[in-house]
């Protein structure tokens, strides 16, 4: 029997790795590379298809209705919002992702924003190469000893995160609902709600799914509870920010800078107005990126695929 695999969409220059694991799984696999980004493309390319991979198309309602011979859906990545979870699960497909592929990777990328931005790094190399030798020209810049690191959402990646700013001097508290005190403390962190970790700390750094519960998580009703000169790191996702409560806390100073590994649109237009703010760093949805992590999370998108179509159990599913 031959099973058709679509991939939907995919960044990388080729699919070797991918390939490698349909080769040594001993099945009969038709591989389809598509790059999708709509959901008619979706749609004309994997109808029929015993499998999907999946990047960043969209794989909502519309989409997945007409599915109609999908077992599994494999998506590139820990979070799975590009995928229509309820109607995957009404049609009896499963879906796995990849949720430990890039723990190091995200965390230290959270970390090296902090550093950067805390210690104004960019501004202060830019002015050297422009010709400026004043270390006066980035004020303020403060201790890390004492002051509140909070991290929003405590899996994995936040877990590591604090590990790595602990050893700084920051005073840490954490919120998540599904995480007990008890274990918080094992980390050197104190359990405490949403209200008080916006509230409360000099520093917050983002570590939820994008779910309807955490959509706009920070925004127009809350910015302007946060604490004076609060600091916004963000590397979960993009739309976690409600991004014209961003600019308007910016504007007013109630947040002293952000660093965002994600925005709420990507890739964000080149005129957008978060790019004029100097005291705020963008990188590129790099955070999950090393070679190393790229190839782990690759293989085992594609291992998900090849269990399933074995009638196995999947390592990493979702529903």
């Amino acid at each position: 029997m031959t099973f058709k695999v679509v991939i939907t969409d995919y960044e990388f220059d080729e699919l070797d790795y991918e390939e490698k694991v349909f080769a040594e799984s001993g099945l009969d696999i038709n591989f389809v590379k598509a790059q999708c980004r709509t959901e008619q493309e979706v749609i004309d390319v994997a109808k029929d298809a015993d499998a999907v991979i999946n990047q960043y198309a969209p794989l909502n309602a519309v989409v997945l209705n007409e599915l109609g011979n999908c077992k599994v859906i494999s998506r590139y990545g820990v979070g799975v919002d590009t995928i229509d979870l309820d109607v995957a699960k009404q049609k009896g497909i499963t879906v796995c992702n990849v949720p430990d592929y890039g723990i190091e990777e995200v965390s230290n990328h959270a970390v090296a924003l902090l550093m950067a931005w805390s210690r104004k790094i960019v501004e202060l190399n830019n002015s050297v190469k422009n010709g400026i030798w004043d270390f006066s020209i980035s004020p303020p810049v403060y201790r890390f000893t004492d002051r509140v690191f909070a991290v929003i959402g405590f899996g994995k990646i936040p877990r590591r995160v604090v590990e790595k700013v602990q050893p700084l001097g920051f005073s840490l508290v954490g919120y998540d609902p599904f995480v007990s005190a008890e274990e918080m403390k094992k980390y050197g962190v104190k359990k405490v709600d949403l209200k008080e970790a916006i509230t409360k700390s000099d520093v917050i750094s983002l570590h939820v799914p994008l779910i309807k519960d955490t959509y706009h998580l920070i925004n127009r009703g809350n910015v302007n509870e946060l604490k004076d000169g609060v600091f916004i790191l963000n590397t979960a996702r993009g739309p976690i920010i409600e991004t014209e409560a961003l600019i308007e806390g910016l504007r007013t100073g109630k947040i002293a800078g952000a660093a965002l590994d994600v925005v709420e649109f990507e890739p964000i237009p080149k005129d957008h107005e978060l790019l004029d703010f100097s005291n705020v760093y963008i990188t590129p949805h790099s955070a999950f990126y090393s070679v190393e992590a790229v190839e782990e999370l690759r293989t085992k998108a594609a291992r998900n695929v090849v269990e399933v179509l074995l009638g196995l159990a999947p390592t990493y599913q979702v529903v």
